[in-house]
């Protein structure tokens, strides 16, 4: 499920000024679009995609003619956008297990490493932010490993689908996916959702095994599982917020 692409930086072409601030968007120049499109990601971030054949002005005027529809979007992405927190965080606390983790900063030496003490996680060891963030990030990945493995497995199990394996993934834009191939991938935020919203979005990935796409038969087949998918749909759209802005923050 995808909401908008996670592209690096670009030149950059003026989208409208406002009194307050003025919106840039990223550029991308790619062979595989069909079309232009223009593209809000979670934190409110807009890609300008150019295909193959078409030139940056042609793109420009398009994306001119979506200001409004833009405007929109950054405004209600950069709503749902997390406050900034402090690193190492207090606590972390997974909704769809119940669990609150307490950190602990233990110190000593040597690289940095954690260590579960029941529902204690002690950071020992010296490095930058951004190492202490991976270590994290590899921690949330183990924990979220063993739970979506288990959920998918039952969820499976109950509705008569399979597939081929689970991968664990870090991404600001994209909750989940499945191969052709039957391999899910799954965001480790989605251990912040809660277990309703984190088993709508498996079901959905599920639904994916039998049905390539987001057609009529597809619904059918997510609406089998989950009858009130449309509403656990938009409590998921609006779950970047419950992700805690460490996990999200480009590194």
């Amino acid at each position: 499920m995808r909401i908008a692409d996670n592209v690096a930086q670009a030149p950059q072409l003026p989208l409208w000024a406002e009194p307050s601030e003025q919106v840039t968007p990223h550029v991308r120049h790619s062979l595989r679009a069909r079309r232009v499109a223009v593209r809000v990601n979670a934190v409110g971030a807009v890609t300008l995609v150019i295909p193959r054949g078409v030139s940056e002005r042609q793109a420009r005027t398009f994306l001119e003619s979506r200001a409004d529809w833009v405007r929109h979007h950054v405004e209600q992405r950069r709503a749902l956008t997390p406050v900034a927190t402090v690193f190492p965080p207090a606590v972390i606390e997974f909704a769809l297990t119940g669990e609150l983790w307490r950190v602990f900063q233990a110190g000593g030496t040597g690289r940095p490493r954690l260590r579960e003490q029941g529902l204690v996680l002690e950071l020992r060891g010296v490095g930058t932010r951004e190492q202490w963030r991976r270590t994290l990030l590899r921690w949330l990945a183990q924990r979220a490993a063993r739970e979506f493995e288990l959920l998918l497995s039952q969820l499976a199990a109950q509705h008569g689908f399979s597939f081929a394996r689970v991968r664990i993934a870090c991404q600001r834009t994209r909750w989940g996916s499945c191969s052709s191939r039957g391999v899910i991938s799954l965001n480790l935020a989605l251990l912040f959702q809660p277990p309703a919203v984190a088993s709508y979005l498996l079901c959905h990935e599920l639904a994916h095994t039998r049905h390539m796409n987001h057609s009529a038969r597809f619904w059918q087949c997510v609406a089998q599982c989950v009858p009130n998918y449309r509403q656990l749909d938009a409590q998921l759209s609006a779950g970047w917020r419950r992700v805690p802005d460490w996990v999200r923050e480009s590194p």
